[in-house]
């Protein structure tokens, strides 16, 4: 028996514990079954699929919001606030990134209260109050860290650095419900005598019954949980899409009333300044159903349209893709780093990298150099995680991390370069394209348009895509692209961050299903990093092969050890699941003759 036999093999008997197809955020949606077929007849029919998924939301926001779990977290917060405790979002993937948005809105909000003339005691500490810990520390918001998610002492570890303790929150935050990095925060949590929040997309007796690592957290009384279930993901298992935008609605909405209590006693017009209207949760479900509506209709649709018509264009010719930005660089910055693990794409590649290829798509700040974007963007210095071989095996990390600790500094944080830096490498393939983003009142910035005038020049082709507002009138030159939509002030800046996340997640969905990077609504180009993306991978093969799970397993992790040994053995574009789906539908076909 080979090496990858035994590997499969002990995955199949031994890992039931990362077996999760029964769990709604894992199935395909009956809704989008023939999403990629449709995204390839007609891209408008396809974007509207993916919309309609995005309707399963209110009716989940609705159900938490009237709960006592989401009251209980606007009452803890507020506690937190006012006695000067700190409070933690912790998650892994999507949600880590998700934690960093919520701690960056916060920072930005305080930038603007000072500005505003707000004037409260300890008004410069107040910023430092909301933490976030991601799975593999900021790094990880530019490039995926492979298997920290799998370890609850990672966790534990993180956040035990990050300083928490008695009388703080951690709101530990995870899309299925599973994943041991986050539910080793909230155990950290909880031992240091915070309170703790589990906040996950599925239904928590489904959830109970069939992971034991996710009962444990669900059962303890002294832990609140969230359940925000909404059902399947427009694409099966990609929780960056629903499941991640339920938990910025939800838990952003706590931040905001709670935020709104805090402050409710400014004089003047100060509070309506800062978007501090007391809102209930009805308002903030019909508020999101308002914008749904406006991201579906007609004019928003062909624009998102016309960019993915772009893209795919650009792609298609082994081209390159540069989106500049100024105020929403972290959100862009989320779904670009998040599109390499889910469709296969090529990583970010760091300065002095001339060996990797080069990322169909990058970001790059309009006014900033690299360490001042950064800085920016994140509301603080990034945190990077300096751990060695001896603490990776105190914390019983497997031998190849101990072996090889990944660098996740500082240091390497700052190779990418995001910042207003030119980059030559970003026009070192024809065609080329830079694309600005801009949304809400920065949509007619006119500052922003000349930045990006000479940030675009030596581009071959130039886009603007603004979300809200309507371009700036001299951005006459290349594609002029419109979601027209409005929305209220809100101190985190919700709205703005939703419609950019809607907008972006349906645009890269919609490319890469036009690049055959789906099969119906199944991600077959998914990298199988972690023990939980080897199940998806194995479902999906199961699903479009025709072959039991063991099979499908046993190919899997055949194709792995061929790539590698032989990183070209498939072509330029290694993904393991779908080369073994198409092998065993192959092998299924031979054996079963043409049909008679």
């Amino acid at each position: 028996m080979s090496w990858s036999q035994q590997d499969a093999r002990h995955f199949v008997d031994h890992e039931h514990a990362f077996r999760l197809g029964a769990l709604p955020t894992e199935q395909p949606h009956p809704v989008t079954r023939r999403l990629s077929q449709t995204l390839q007849r007609d891209v408008t029919a396809g974007l509207r699929l993916l919309a309609q998924v995005d309707r399963d939301i209110p009716p989940a926001a609705r159900r938490v919001f009237a709960g006592a779990a989401f009251a209980s977290l606007v009452g803890q917060l507020e506690r937190a606030m006012r006695q000067g405790r700190r409070i933690f979002f912790t998650g892994c993937g999507a949600t880590g990134r998700l934690a960093i948005l919520v701690e960056s809105a916060w920072r930005r909000f305080w930038q603007r209260a000072r500005k505003a003339g707000l004037d409260i005691p300890g008004i410069g500490e107040i910023p430092e109050r909301v933490v976030s810990v991601m799975a593999g520390g900021d790094f990880a918001l530019i490039r995926s860290v492979e298997g920290f998610e799998d370890y609850q002492s990672f966790g534990r570890h993180q956040l035990a650095q990050a300083g928490v303790s008695e009388g703080d929150v951690v709101v530990a935050v995870t899309e299925g419900g599973e994943t041991s990095f986050v539910i080793g925060t909230a155990w950290e949590g909880l031992d240091r005598g915070a309170s703790v929040f589990f906040v996950f997309n599925n239904p928590a007796d489904t959830l109970a019954g069939l992971v034991e690592r996710s009962r444990q957290v669900i059962e303890h009384p002294r832990i609140t949980k969230l359940d925000l279930h909404s059902g399947p993901m427009a694409v099966a298992g990609s929780t960056r899409m629903q499941a991640t935008t339920v938990e910025l609605l939800v838990l952003a909405a706590a931040m905001e009333g709670a935020l709104a209590k805090l402050l409710a006693d400014q004089p003047g017009d100060l509070p309506a300044r800062l978007g501090l209207a007391r809102r209930s949760g009805e308002d903030y479900a019909s508020q999101f159903e308002g914008l749904l509506d406006q991201l579906g209709g007609a004019e928003a649709l062909e624009a998102m349209a016309g960019l993915v018509k772009l893209e795919e264009h650009i792609y298609r010719s082994k081209g390159l893709v540069t989106y500049f930005a100024q105020e929403y660089l972290l959100d862009i910055l989320t779904d670009t780093t998040e599109r390499s693990p889910t469709f296969a794409l090529p990583p970010f590649r760091p300065g002095g990298d001339e060996i990797s290829p080069l990322p169909w798509a990058f970001v790059k700040n309009l006014r900033l150099p690299t360490p001042q974007a950064l800085e920016d963007l994140l509301g603080h210095r990034p945190r990077g995680l300096d751990w060695g071989a001896e603490v990776y095996r105190r914390l019983e990390a497997p031998r190849r991390i101990v072996d090889a600790p990944p660098d996740i500094s500082n240091a390497r944080i700052l190779a990418f370069g995001i910042g207003d830096e030119d980059d030559p490498s970003r026009r070192s393939k024809s065609p080329n394209a830079a694309v600005a983003l801009l949304a809400g009142r920065a949509a007619a910035d006119p500052e922003l348009a000349r930045r990006f005038r000479r940030a675009s020049a030596a581009f071959d082709s130039r886009a603007v895509l603004a979300i809200g507002a309507s371009p700036p009138a001299d951005l006459q030159e290349g594609v002029r692209l419109h979601v027209p939509c409005n929305w209220p002030d809100s101190p985190l800046d919700l709205w703005a961050h939703l419609a950019v996340k809607l907008v972006l997640n349906t645009l890269s969905t919609a490319t890469m299903g036009r690049m055959k990077r789906l099969d119906g609504n199944w991600m077959i180009h998914v990298q199988p990093g972690n023990k939980k993306l080897i199940d998806r991978s194995c479902r999906l093969i199961c699903t479009l092969a025709g072959v039991d799970y063991a099979q499908a397993c046993q190919e899997l992790f055949a194709v792995k050890a061929r790539l590698e040994r032989e990183p070209d053995a498939f072509g330029d574009a290694p993904a393991p699941a779908a080369i073994a789906m198409r092998r065993l539908r192959g092998h299924h076909h031979r054996r079963s003759g043409p049909p008679g």
